[in-house]
């Protein structure tokens, strides 16, 4: 499965942008998107490398929410030890 992973712009450089998520820092590519529309501060949503979609800023924080489940659960499956 693949999944889009949301990220916050903290840089833009013509065609290219530097990303964060939870610490992390990639450099994105914006060619998919209008870049009229983004500004740093946005959040967009980053699959392969590739901004794909600007999404609201509760909108990244309710996909974390579901990821932060994910790895918790897979950290500690159920009627493991520990």
């Amino acid at each position: 499965m693949c999944m889009g992973i949301p990220m916050q712009i903290r840089e833009i450089n013509g065609f290219g942008a530097r990303c964060e998520a939870k610490g992390v820092e990639r450099n994105v590519s914006l060619l998919m998107l209008d870049l009229a529309e983004l500004a740093v501060g946005d959040f967009v949503v980053v699959h392969l490398g590739h901004a794909i979609e600007r999404i609201s800023a509760e909108r990244a924080a309710d996909a974390w929410s579901v990821y932060d489940e994910i790895l918790a659960a897979e950290a500690h499956p159920p009627g493991a030890p520990g």
